[in-house]
């Protein structure tokens, strides 16, 4: 039986991909700093307009996310709100089952692939069964970067449907746009048809958006970029969540995207 939306709330709050969230409010904080400063490592993609600076970006991050509103609040605990986090998972399964029912071209992707890309495989695998089409990346796309500060060769990887970015010890985190930008200049290069919906997170979502395209996409509490996109209408969907928990625990909410109409 698919989940309701108070199974749902309560699986959040259990797990703490919402409610009390292990994310501190003083990696928030910096976080929106940085984001207000551009950096690029916090921009995931985008071009944000002049007005985010820190005290903007909270409060949206208050409205969309549910963070402690209070400006003097600089250390501690911070909070997702569940019933939040449920309203956009709403919004973002429209649009993922739009595109599944209609049979388009969806490119999945993630930037956490120890914990989020169980999800999209889920999701990746459901759509390819209702005869969609899943993009995949062109192959050979490398180049030279860093992990963890070290400088390597690093290759766009795709695995049971979903890209990642990958060192020579398998897939890795990133905030980069630079893999689903160097994706989709290939794509164009070889005259293979646009994704009509990317679903991902970091980098990934917001390159894509940041490109024109429809993208759907995860974040966490201390990434605002994807928040501050969906509230320009560049990012299509954000969903606040903890993205850092067991892979295994999102299962219930691939569940509850594919069961909703």
């Amino acid at each position: 039986m698919a989940p309701s939306r108070k199974e749902l709330i309560s699986h959040l709050l259990e797990t703490g991909m919402a409610g009390r969230v292990a994310t501190p409010r003083e990696n928030n904080r910096l976080h929106y700093h940085l984001l207000a400063q551009r950096d690029p490592h916090y921009l995931l993609g985008l071009d944000p307009g002049p007005q985010w600076d820190s005290d903007a970006i909270l409060d949206l991050m208050v409205r969309k996310v549910g963070v402690d509103p209070r400006r003097n609040y600089r250390r501690g605990v911070d909070t997702i709100d569940p019933e939040l986090t449920a309203d956009a998972l709403d919004r973002y399964a429209t649009r993922f089952n739009k595109a599944l029912r209609e049979r388009r071209r969806v490119l999945f992707a993630t930037g956490h692939p120890r914990t989020l890309a169980r999800l999209y495989q889920q999701l990746a695998a459901a759509h390819e069964e209702a005869g969609g089409s899943i993009v995949e990346p062109p192959p050979g796309l490398s180049y030279d970067g860093t992990n963890r500060g070290v400088p390597q060769r690093l290759e766009i990887d795709f695995f049971l449907r979903v890209a990642t970015l990958a060192d020579s010890g398998g897939p890795i985190h990133t905030h980069s746009p630079t893999p689903i930008n160097m994706v989709l200049a290939a794509l164009a290069h070889d005259g293979i048809p646009m994704p009509d919906l990317v679903v991902a997170d970091h980098g990934w979502c917001g390159g894509a958006a940041q490109a024109g395209l429809d993208a759907i996409g995860f974040a966490d509490c201390n990434d605002p970029a994807l928040f501050v996109g969906e509230d320009e209408g560049t990012v299509a969907v954000a969903v606040p969540l903890d993205d850092g928990i067991d892979p295994e625990q999102y299962d219930l909410l691939g569940e509850y995207i594919l069961s909703r109409p």
